[in-house]
């Protein structure tokens, strides 16, 4: 496709040139519609993890607290544990399985659904 100059105030007309268009052209180019490979979060996703291993580690631990495998002189504070436990285990467990099946290629899932931190 040939190139399309651009035309500025202080250039003479008589040293513009111009190139006829192609009578097939329809004012779109094929990289448009291409799709740049996907960026891989991988500070997104190592926070993700973090998460989730926190998370995990505090449902094991609230879970045994609450069972009284460990002995506990105040007994109200095992329910704190678990519910932060199950907070911080959930966003890491979610966005570890989008960018697990968006590592694998399945239809609908995206690196783009994981929250990037924008350098």
């Amino acid at each position: 496709m040939p190139a399309r100059n651009v035309v500025s105030s202080d250039t003479p007309s008589s040293n513009v040139r111009y190139s006829r268009l192609a009578s097939d052209d329809d004012g779109y180019t094929d990289l448009q519609f291409k799709r740049s490979p996907p960026k891989v979060p991988y500070k997104a996703i190592a926070l993700a993890t973090v998460l989730f291993l926190i998370g995990s580690l505090l449902i094991i631990i609230g879970s045994l607290l609450l069972a009284g495998y460990f002995g506990v002189a105040h007994s109200d504070r095992t329910v704190p544990v678990l519910i932060i436990g199950i907070l911080v285990f959930l966003p890491g467990i979610y966005h570890l399985r989008i960018a697990y099946y968006a590592s694998k290629g399945y239809r609908g899932y995206s690196y783009d659904d994981i929250p990037d931190f924008d350098d």
